[in-house]
């Protein structure tokens, strides 16, 4: 009975384990794709020294920039022949092309709104002839974004709920094959606090027992999915694991604490004639 309570709790617990897997590898995707959202600041070919300097200051100590890079006209120009293959400066005598900031967003401002007040503020300085960035990419990562996190977060929440049901099921009906001798106790004057210790200690240490177990199956097959399939699901920072692991073994102690509390103080408070009709 042991046996087979453990290995539904841990199997239900590796579930668990998974769909945490699957929102942290969603958080981290949305949060790669936000981070490669960038705005090129183009400055005007009167600017000088001082006022690229206050910008650069501003750029350095903006909560919104995650990096920023300056592009002069050379570079420009460099890159420009290297792409196209052409030297617009040949026929036209001059450079045409302006200098220019590449700024790269944060992933918590990489979103429509927060990018219009960024713009208007960089629109202020005199050295900046204008922001560039794709606003339609911008609108439709926002969009899709908001779209995939409620989609996300309700599968979570409803395999959350047939786990917790399946987790608490299973304890209940450990607890049931164990009715007559609670009743036992109970008549031979055990108090409730004595009758639940047992079962609640060994239930819980039963959950733990599940939520390493499962750990490790889910360790076995996030492995597989890289080394074999070459598909990685999470990215393997100590916190991404360290949170996994919390999460996995949190619902296993806690779900089968609550559970066995529960399930006991039922048959606690049952007559002994009610037991055979249950």
């Amino acid at each position: 009975m042991y046996l087979t309570t453990t290995v539904s709790v841990m199997l239900v617990l590796f579930l668990i384990g998974v769909e945490a897997v699957l929102l942290l590898s969603a958080r981290d995707l949305i949060r790669q794709l936000k981070e490669n959202v960038s705005l090129d600041v183009v400055i005007n070919d009167y600017a000088d020294s001082l006022q690229l300097g206050r910008l650069d200051n501003m750029l350095t100590l903006a909560p919104y920039v995650r990096e920023f890079t300056y592009i002069s006209k050379e570079q420009a120009l460099e890159e420009h022949i290297a792409s196209l293959g052409e030297n617009p400066a040949d026929f036209l005598g001059y450079n045409p092309l302006k200098a220019s900031y590449a700024v790269k967003l944060t992933a918590e401002y990489a979103q429509t709104d927060s990018i219009a007040a960024i713009e208007a503020q960089l629109q202020q300085f005199p050295c900046v002839n204008r922001v560039i960035y794709q606003k339609g990419v911008v609108g439709m990562l926002d969009k899709n974004v908001r779209l995939i996190s409620m989609i996300l977060v309700g599968v979570a929440l409803l395999l959350l709920f047939v786990a917790v049901a399946l987790i608490v099921n299973t304890i209940r009906l450990h607890v049931y094959s164990k009715r007559f001798l609670i009743n036992t106790m109970k008549l031979v004057g055990a108090t409730p606090h004595v009758i639940k210790a047992p079962i609640v200690r060994r239930n819980v240490l039963m959950g733990l027992v599940a939520g390493v177990l499962a750990l490790l199956l889910l360790a076995g097959a996030l492995w597989y999915c890289r080394e074999r399939l070459g598909v990685s699901l999470m990215l393997l920072t100590w916190q991404n694991c360290a949170l996994v692991a919390a999460v996995v073994i949190g619902c296993g102690l806690m779900l089968t604490f609550f559970a066995s509390i529960f399930a006991t103080n039922r048959y606690i408070r049952m007559k002994t004639d009610d037991l055979y009709f249950v």
